[in-house]
């Protein structure tokens, strides 16, 4: 018995079952991410909109953000420095412990943020390593700013570095090498040859980082100790509403991560677009 390879004609069963998988993925999308973000919204305005801004402004509140905000400051910059620097080391040259610090730097992805707040508290807590030698310093790492911002930098280690290696590995040194014949220093050739050829994509790795900055949640809830006003972040602060059965205000400010997530979004597909153009100019 022959069998015979059936070639697909336009407007027929390849356009019904594009539009078939077009309708699922319009389904799943509205169910899933469409229809949460219209009740978390809907919500949010359902005492009315005098009582959303008092949700969102009250003093509590504007400590949680300025505080998320303030930590992503800190954590986003940090790993932008470490990205470039890895990435740039682990494309560029080869040198034993490669795969290992290649391993290191996607270990965030695989450890539970659970986990990893819990080593901290481990090592800076009262009763872990350093716990004695902070304390007789006056030094506070856990349940304070300090070790959110440590747990907020080991959870985004990962976004700027991974984002950046793949690329740099496929784009090779010659251009590199070329300007170093030419004369060029280190950071001649850093500035002007390598950052320029992957600007969009540290953009990108940017906007992740910090999208995951803003939002954490479980590593940052084992080292906060959730104190209102002084280590809540805005996704603890959310918790701490919704679980005092106060759910508009709970939605009001959960509502703010919708808006900076939906802006992430918009600023990320920007960022393809310009990526794509750099690829295939």
């Amino acid at each position: 018995m022959e069998l015979r390879a059936v070639r697909p004609t336009a407007g027929s069963r390849p356009g019904a079952l594009r539009i078939v998988l077009i309708v699922v993925a319009l389904v799943f999308l509205g169910l899933f991410l469409v229809l949460p973000l219209a009740v978390v919204l809907s919500s949010a305005l359902s005492k009315g909109w005098e009582a959303y801004w008092e949700a969102i402004s009250e003093p509590d509140a504007v400590a949680a953000i300025l505080l998320t905000l303030g930590t992503a400051a800190i954590a986003v910059p940090l790993n932008l420095v470490f990205g470039v620097i890895a990435a740039w080391a682990i494309a560029k040259f080869d040198f034993a412990g490669k795969n290992v610090l290649i391993t290191l730097i996607d270990l965030p992805f695989s450890v539970s943020p659970v986990v990893s707040g819990l080593v901290y508290v481990l090592v800076f807590g009262l009763q872990g390593w350093f716990g004695s030698w902070l304390a007789e310093h006056d030094l506070k790492i856990i349940f304070a700013v300090p070790g959110i911002v440590l747990a907020t930098v080991f959870v985004t280690f990962p976004f700027v570095a991974r984002e950046l290696i793949p690329l740099m590995q496929a784009q090779g040194t010659e251009e590199e090498e070329a300007a170093i014949v030419l004369g060029a220093n280190f950071f001649q050739v850093l500035w002007r040859v390598t950052l320029p050829n992957v600007k969009w994509w540290i953009l990108y790795g940017v906007i992740l980082c910090n999208a995951r900055a803003v939002g954490e949640f479980g590593a940052v809830s084992v080292v906060s100790g959730h104190i209102r006003g002084l280590t809540n972040t805005v996704p603890l602060h959310v918790e701490t509403l919704y679980n005092e059965y106060q759910t508009a205000a709970a939605f009001a400010v959960a509502s703010l991560l919708t808006l900076l997530a939906v802006a992430t979004l918009v600023v990320k597909g920007w960022v393809e677009r310009h990526q794509a153009r750099g690829a295939h100019p």
